[in-house]
């Protein structure tokens, strides 16, 4: 996921989205926002990280090829959510989020 941020057009640019999603569902709708143009930042869960990483095959130049399509135009950030540094980290995150997209299981 590469910092295009400065480079948005679109009209959502200027918006800014901190997705915490996993699989298909949430990760098309900031899809589908990254590409009008929004700064989308997607927050994956240390371990695991997004459930589509261990989608294989198919591969784009060796990673999956579900993630790499259902997250382009996104930036990524991974933190442990269970520990209080990791919530500090996104707690300074959403002080300048305009949305956020939540799809994680209770408890994840």
């Amino acid at each position: 996921m590469a910092d295009t941020s400065s480079r948005r057009a679109g009209p959502l640019a200027g918006v800014k989205i901190v997705e915490f999603s996993v699989f298909m569902a949430g990760p098309a709708a900031g899809l589908m926002l990254a590409d009008l143009g929004a700064d989308v930042i997607k927050v994956e869960r240390i371990p695991d990280g997004d459930d589509s990483r261990r989608m294989v095959p198919p591969a784009i130049k060796g990673e999956p090829a579900a993630f790499m399509i259902m997250n382009r135009n996104k930036r990524g950030l991974a933190v442990d959510l269970k520990t209080p540094g990791g919530m500090q980290v996104i707690r300074r995150l959403l002080k300048t989020a305009d949305m956020v997209i939540e799809n994680f299981r209770p408890g994840r």
